[in-house]
């Protein structure tokens, strides 16, 4: 015969057995459940997230980029996205760095008269002239850029050349900070610097190296209001062959150089004013 407290201890051990299988019993099913969730994840959703992320990283790199080497540019001379295909294509390039004060004024003055005449005035851009543009081409009118020395100067630095809507919204907000950033000074000497006059061809004292054989600081009128009536299509224009509509663009350019002390200040302070001829 049993002894009734014998079996009264296996019992009570049946009975905890029995509850540890019941209490790990829903732990397994929960983990099954999990498991299924995770299966049932579709291709393409785990696509379109892996997408946003890779986005969403791609977006936050160009945002920094500007961020950090606007503030470096300050002080360090850069190169173009331009000048970079260049070098990543073994072609190579030509550029000599030249400080604004060894540029001849009226090679200054007519590059601003000719791409941005109200370069001093505007906050990095120039709002009137480009609202104007918006609405000449909602009315049907022909998609002209109306950039400013500023915003030409940050696309050749971070941007590409290829036109378009998307482009033109990532570089307004990189002008209005470019120019918190940089004097007015700075960015003319910068752009003058990076613009493309040819092939592998950069900066003005290249440029004038290349189209005439001397230094940007012997310019006369002639020879720099062909080189600023150049740089809208440099590949097609050679300011030392100029065709008769570049000669009549450039005669005019010397004319408004003439002028330029009047509205030139933020380049050229007003007690050492340079003059366009």
């Amino acid at each position: 015969m049993d002894d009734p407290v014998t079996r009264e201890a296996q019992a009570k051990d049946a009975r905890k057995a029995s509850a540890g299988e019941a209490t790990a019993r829903p732990n397994k099913t929960g983990r099954r459940k999990a498991a299924r969730k995770k299966k049932t994840v579709s291709p393409i959703r785990r696509f379109i997230g892996q997408s946003v992320r890779i986005l969403a990283l791609c977006m936050g790199i160009l945002i920094a980029i500007p961020l950090v080497l606007v503030p470096l540019y300050s002080v360090v001379p850069p190169i173009s996205t331009l000048m970079l295909y260049d070098l990543v294509t073994f072609k190579g390039y030509k550029r000599t760095w030249v400080s604004l004060d060894d540029i001849a004024p009226v090679g200054v003055n007519s590059v601003m008269v000719s791409e941005d005449a109200r370069h001093c005035e505007h906050n990095g851009v120039d709002w009137a002239v480009f609202y104007r543009v918006v609405e000449d081409y909602l009315d049907g009118g022909r998609a002209r850029g109306a950039s400013t020395i500023t915003m030409q100067t940050v696309k050749n630095l971070f941007l590409t050349n290829h036109r378009s809507v998307v482009r033109k919204a990532v570089e307004i907000p990189i002008a209005l900070y470019a120019d918190l950033v940089w004097s007015k000074r700075r960015t003319m000497e910068i752009y003058l610097n990076i613009a493309e006059w040819d092939n592998q061809i950069y900066g003005i004292g290249a440029a004038s190296e290349h189209y005439f054989g001397r230094p940007a600081s012997k310019l006369n009128r002639r020879q720099a209001a062909l080189l600023a009536v150049s740089l809208p299509n440099p590949k097609k224009r050679n300011p030392a062959k100029p065709s008769r509509t570049l000669s009549r663009l450039a005669n005019t350019i010397v004319e408004r150089a003439r002028a330029a002390n009047s509205y030139n200040q933020c380049v050229f302070p007003k007690k050492d004013a340079k003059s366009g001829g």
